[in-house]
């Protein structure tokens, strides 16, 4: 064999096994372009060289204390469980610096990025709380940063996108396909492969192409960690379920990760309906996808039968994505954690329930799972103890909200 050919030989090989490094199952995996192969080997070989290094833990754990605003609290609703019934926690990630659980991943991936000598960062963002605490890092870290993000979704987010800007961020409105997330990161990756060596792509979600899942999974794991400890020392016990929402699923994948292994603790994540199940146009991936690649990964996904994705639709930004964490599909598989989706009224409904019952406005992503726990009033015993992920506030989605459900002036 010639050198020619046996360099093209090892080439192939090598990129054969790259898609099945990074697995859950058989979800996960590399697909992605020849160019970012050896950036992703980069990150995958900073990560595990750095997120156990004494510097490196103590100067996260620093700024996750010190600017983020660590360990969040967990809050018993009492007026909110007196309406369902049984006993409801909050695990109030919404009380974090930014307003939501994105800056744990943000501060963990921002760092890694100045460890890794990175001088820029770009992030796609739905919702913008992503972007937002990208956008923060960004200025923390004195790194020049641009956010990908649909025109769709900066017209309903435009106050986060404000936020972004007054940080230094460079916003980048991507105008193509349905405008929401999904292309968002479409343009992320392009951009990507063309600024290869001097810019860290700080993915917001547990899904994408290896290491991703792994990495984002690692900085949100603290939210189950503290809630797990939590339960015990402020309760006495664990508790009966722990629900979040669950669009990309980094929200979820980070509290799960608490309890994954107390196999008497059922884990539920909420996904977004749309507007109705029946129309056959909303996010709910695990509940009515099928297997498929999209971004780098091997997941569940909305798509049809020529494997073109769905367009999807939610009334949250945020969960407005048609594939999945692969962490997520495996949990669905092996039946470890239960998936279901909440139709738009419904969450809108518990939107309103926990802002008059506790005067706590919560993000829209994070009231898919408060409509699960409205659709359980009196299904459950009283005594039921259920903790769920309050991944947001809902100041961003005030608008939102106030245009599906204009409030009455008298």
């Amino acid at each position: 064999m010639t050198p020619g050919l046996r360099r093209g030989h090892e080439r192939q090989e090598r990129l054969q096994s790259m898609k099945y490094k990074g697995r859950f199952g058989d979800y996960g995996g590399f697909y992605v372009p020849e160019v970012l192969m050896p950036v992703l080997e980069e990150l995958e070989e900073a990560f595990y060289r750095f997120y156990e290094d004494e510097g490196f833990v103590s100067e996260l754990a620093k700024l996750s204390k010190e600017y983020a605003g660590r360990p969040s609290p967990l809050y018993y609703a009492k007026r909110f469980s007196e309406h369902v019934g049984f006993k409801v926690y909050l695990k109030r990630e919404d009380l974090l610096h930014g307003g939501a659980h994105k800056v744990n991943n943000t501060l963990g991936q921002g760092l890694l990025a100045k460890y890794m000598g990175k001088t820029k960062l770009i992030a796609e963002t739905g919702a913008g709380q992503h972007g937002l605490a990208t956008a923060m890092i960004g200025a923390l870290f004195g790194m020049e940063t641009k956010i990908f993000m649909g025109v769709v979704d900066i017209e309903r987010q435009s106050v986060n996108v404000h936020k972004m800007k007054l940080c230094g961020a460079e916003v980048v409105p991507i105008e193509g396909g349905t405008g929401t997330l999904k292309d968002a990161i479409n343009d992320a990756l392009r951009y990507w492969t063309a600024h290869v060596t001097d810019t860290f792509y700080l993915f917001g979600s547990a899904c994408g192409p290896h290491p991703y899942p792994t990495i984002v999974k690692h900085f949100q794991s603290c939210i189950g960690k503290e809630a797990r400890r939590q339960c015990l020392e402020e309760i006495g016990k664990l508790p009966d379920m722990v629900v979040a929402c669950v669009g990309g699923g980094s929200n979820a994948i980070g509290i799960f990760a608490g309890f994954v292994d107390d196999k008497d603790v059922r884990l539920i994540g909420v996904e977004a309906g749309g507007r109705s199940l029946s129309s056959g146009k909303h996010a709910a991936t695990l509940v009515a996808g099928k297997v498929g690649v999209l971004h780098g990964a091997k997941s569940y996904l909305l798509q049809d039968k020529e494997g073109q994705v769905h367009e999807t639709e939610s009334v949250s930004a945020g969960l407005d994505y048609p594939a999945v964490g692969p962490e997520h599909c495996l949990l669905k598989d092996t039946g470890r954690a239960e998936y279901v989706a909440a139709e738009d009224d419904a969450v809108l409904d518990a939107f309103e329930l926990l802002s008059k019952t506790e005067g706590i406005l919560p993000a829209l992503e994070s009231s898919h799972a408060l409509a699960y726990l409205c659709s359980r009033k009196g299904k459950l015993d009283p005594e039921t103890i259920a903790v769920i992920n309050l991944s947001g506030r809902g100041d961003k989605d005030v608008s939102i909200v106030e245009e599906r459900r204009p409030l009455k002036i008298d």
